[in-house]
């Protein structure tokens, strides 16, 4: 299961089912669970702890020292739940004291070729990242989040659940759950429809969140008053969330 060329330091923690391909190198604290699979030539570094079936292709930097000129060398940490696949080229740091000292990543996401994702970043569940994708430090990514190919986003943004940014999009401020967003600089381009229905919205969610979407969006309100209209008419779960995705932001919300 190991390939005779890879370097695994003896203080790493590898299940005793994972396989490590040709010349790739495991560093001490790292911890990589059951039924995981490193191909060949990826460089895993400590403290990171991968969960059960990752999948790393070639090329991949896992767990390296980040880019912010003020990390100074501290234990920090890059920690990523089960079922992740990460493709060629792929770099994800670890974090920084000066935020988290941790960069989390959940479960069943994808990071396609040459994705990077800087210090101290959230991503949650079921996100998507197209090829070359670029998350500067301390970006969080809400569950199903959709990035297109080339698009950047700045740091301490929030990019909300099941929102949908198109390729080449530069994401300078925060985007709520539930919309699309596209260009440079992006802008809200509408509901994320298709998304929805695809993961079972009911109809009565998507219209309610449609009405609020033009609210904010559509009508000339001001997003207080935005927020009072659409609280006033729906008393929904998603609805309340979508809301919450916007009274969050601290970068002002894309228009």
């Amino acid at each position: 299961m190991i390939h005779p060329t890879a370097l695994i330091d003896p203080a790493a923690q590898l299940a005793d089912d994972v396989e490590v391909g040709p010349f790739s190198v495991i560093g001490p604290d790292v911890t990589i669970g059951e039924g995981s699979i490193i191909g060949p030539h990826v460089v895993v570094k400590g403290p990171t702890v991968l969960g059960k079936r990752t999948r790393i292709f070639q090329f991949a930097s896992v767990g390296e020292d980040c880019q912010d000129k003020k990390y100074a060398g501290e234990p920090t940490r890059l920690v990523m739940g089960d079922d992740n696949v990460v493709r060629e080229g792929v770099t994800l740091h670890r974090g920084t004291v000066q935020d988290r000292s941790e960069t989390t990543i959940g479960s069943r996401n994808l990071f396609m070729a040459y994705v990077h994702v800087g210090h101290d970043c959230v991503i949650g569940n079921d996100c998507i990242l197209a090829n070359q994708v670029t998350l500067a430090g301390h970006v969080t990514l809400g569950d199903h989040a959709i990035l297109g190919g080339l698009s950047a986003v700045h740091q301490f943004c929030h990019f909300g659940e099941h929102a949908m940014a198109g390729g080449g999009s530069i994401i300078t401020k925060d985007t709520p759950a539930y919309i699309m967003i596209n260009g440079n600089p992006a802008e809200a381009r509408g509901l994320n429809l298709v998304g929805l229905k695809r993961r079972g919205f009911s109809r009565e969610a998507i219209n309610a969140l449609s009405a609020s979407y033009k609210m904010v969006y559509r009508q000339g309100l001001t997003v207080e008053q935005a927020l009072e209209e659409m609280r006033t008419r729906f008393d929904l779960d998603e609805v309340a969330h979508f809301a919450a995705s916007i009274e969050r932001s601290t970068r002002g919300i894309i228009r």
